[in-house]
């Protein structure tokens, strides 16, 4: 698959799971959330400390995500994300795309080894999907 196709592929999930959401609008973890908004995506933050971020509950960990979810968006330090790839590979998350600065080299790898369509290029969802901030 060339990057786009790898694209399309993720943007075709029935919903989508942000791990690393932020309740603070000014970190990419809240961008990314507001961006499926915008695009009228149904989206599932992911944040074990908060409640609910930009009016929609989150779940505590990746397991808890509903069964509709088959793309992620990481926007976690890259040790975090090392360990929570084999979590949503369990889980059956087919997409996993790694923010810039999420990458790890061995989750990529493991994506890779699954037959996970894995996004980890310096790709910016926020680009592709064009957000806009307001």
């Amino acid at each position: 698959m060339n990057m786009q196709e790898q694209i399309d592929k993720f943007l075709a999930s029935p919903s989508f799971g942000v791990i690393g959401a932020s309740a603070n609008r000014h970190k990419y973890g809240n961008k990314v959330l507001r961006c499926y908004q915008q695009n009228g995506k149904s989206v599932v933050p992911v944040n074990p400390s908060e409640p609910e971020i930009e009016g929609v509950p989150c779940v505590a960990n990746v397991r808890d995500l509903p069964a509709g979810v088959k793309s992620i968006s990481m926007i976690t330090p890259p040790a975090v994300t090392a360990q929570l790839v084999p979590l949503a590979i369990e889980k059956g998350i087919e997409n996993i795309w790694m923010q810039p600065g999420a990458e790890h080299p061995e989750a990529v790898a493991l994506c890779r080894e699954r037959g996970i369509n894995v996004i980890a290029d310096g790709s910016c969802l926020l680009v592709v999907m064009g957000y806009h901030d307001h």
